[in-house]
C-alpha cells in the first residue's frame, strides 16, 4: 500500500476492524456481481469506494427511466441512450476508483456460462431479481468453493444471507426445507414497488459482510439470515441450521447449475419474455437496415443492443442474438415476434 492509498483509505484503516492488514487484503480482493440494478448498483459503489482490487459486473438488462428511483450508479443519459447496466457501471465506478479493475459483462447468468463467470473470484454477490438465479448461483458458490452473499429488496422489505460452502446454511438449505419461504419474497417491484432506502439497506448489509472477507476477518461474518423492514423500522436475526438432507450443500445435486437454459423465461415483474437464441450472432447494423426495410420506424441502436416498437411491443435486441420482448408474458407471442422481425 502507497502513501496516497494510506490517505485514500485513512478512514477505513483507522476501524479497529480491519486496520492496515485489512486494507491490504481489500486492496488485493476480487468479487463478481451478478445484477447490477437497485441492490447491485449500491453494493458495487460501496465496494469500489473500500478500494477492492477486481471487480466483475455480470448484467443481461439495459438503463430505463423506472431504474433511476433507486439504482444509484445510473443517470438521465444513460436511460436516454439504453445503455447496458453492465457498461454503464464499469464507466461510472472506474471514475470513481481507479484503484479497481472493474469489467461489465452484457449477458445472462445461464447454466452454460456459469462456471465460466464465476470461476477465479474471492467473492460472489448477488444483485439479481429472481430465485432461479440465485439458485443457480449458491449451485454454482457450493461446486466453486466460493462464499457468496444473498440480498434482496422488495416494498420496504429487505433479505440478506452469507453463505459459506460447508461451513454454514446454503440458500437451498432456507429456501428448499419445508416452510423456508420468507413472506413477501413472492411479490416483486413491479407489483407492489420498492423503497430505495429498503434497497439500500440491504446492500449495505451486503457490503459490510463483502468486506469482512474480503479483509480476511471471516471470524466476523454473520451465520443469520439478516431481515428487515425500513417503513415498520422492524429488524430480525434468525440462525438457520443447515439441513442434513439438503440436495445442493450436502448431496452436492445441482439442478439449477447442471440444468439446460431455458428458450424464453418470463422476467421476474416486468410484463416481458427473455429470449435465449443459442450461438447466434447478430449484425446490428444488417438489422436495422432490414427493419427499415420493413417500414419499422423509431428504430434505436447503439454498440450493444438494438430497441424498436411494434405496438403494444417493444422489442431490444442484444449482439448474441439474446431478445427482450416488453409488453407480454405470453412465450409463444413473444417468440412469434422474434421469428417475425429477428428471423427464425
Amino acid at each position: 500500500m502507497d502513501l496516497s492509498q494510506r490517505e485514500k483509505y485513512s478512514r477505513q484503516i483507522l476501524f479497529a476492524g480491519i486496520g492496515e492488514d485489512g486494507q491490504t487484503q481489500i486492496l488485493n480482493s476480487s468479487a463478481v456481481l451478478v445484477g447490477c440494478g437497485a441492490i447491485g448498483t449500491v453494493v458495487s459503489n460501496l465496494l469500489v469506494r473500500a478500494g477492492m482490487g477486481r471487480l466483475r459486473i455480470i448484467d443481461r438488462d439495459f438503463v430505463e427511466t423506472s431504474n433511476l428511483q433507486r439504482q444509484t450508479l445510473f443517470e438521465e443519459a444513460d436511460a436516454r441512450e439504453a445503455v447496458p447496466k453492465a457498461i454503464a457501471a464499469e464507466r461510472r465506478l472506474r471514475a470513481i476508483n481507479l484503484d479497481t479493475k472493474i469489467e461489465g459483462v452484457v449477458s445472462d447468468l445461464t447454466p452454460k456460462n456459469a462456471r465460466e463467470l464465476l470461476s477465479g473470484f474471492q467473492l460472489i454477490l448477488d444483485g439479481s431479481d429472481n430465485f432461479q438465479t440465485r439458485l443457480l448461483l449458491n449451485d454454482a458458490a457450493i461446486a466453486l468453493g466460493v462464499p457468496w452473499i444473498y440480498a434482496a429488496a422488495v416494498g420496504s422489505y429487505g433479505v440478506t444471507m452469507t453463505i459459506r460452502p460447508n461451513e454454514t446454511a446454503c440458500l437451498a438449505c432456507l429456501l428448499e426445507s419445508e416452510g423456508g419461504a420468507f413472506q413477501g419474497l413472492e411479490e416483486t417491484c413491479d407489483t407492489v414497488g420498492v423503497l430505495n432506502a429498503a434497497a439500500g439497506f440491504a446492500a449495505s448489509m451486503e457490503a459490510g459482510e463483502a468486506v469482512k472477507i474480503l479483509a480476511g476477518k471471516v471470524k466476523a461474518v454473520s451465520e443469520r439470515v439478516i431481515s428487515f423492514d425500513v417503513w415498520r423500522a422492524r429488524f430480525q436475526a434468525v440462525r438457520v441450521a443447515r439441513n442434513p438432507e439438503c440436495r445442493a450443500c450436502v448431496r452436492r445435486k445441482f439442478t439449477y447449475l447442471e440444468g439446460e437454459i431455458q428458450p424464453h423465461i418470463t422476467m421476474c415483474g416486468r410484463d416481458s419474455v427473455q429470449i435465449h437464441e443459442k450461438n447466434r450472432d447478430l449484425d446490428l447494423e444488417d438489422l436495422k437496415r432490414r427493419l427499415a426495410d420493413a417500414s419499422i420506424a423509431g428504430v434505436r441502436n447503439n454498440e450493444f443492443l438494438l430497441r424498436f416498437c411494434i405496438p403494444p411491443y417493444e422489442m431490444t435486441v442484444f449482439t448474441n442474438g439474446r431478445a427482450i420482448v416488453k409488453g407480454t408474458k405470453d412465450a409463444a407471442v413473444a417468440r412469434s415476434l422474434y421469428a417475425r422481425y429477428i428471423g427464425a
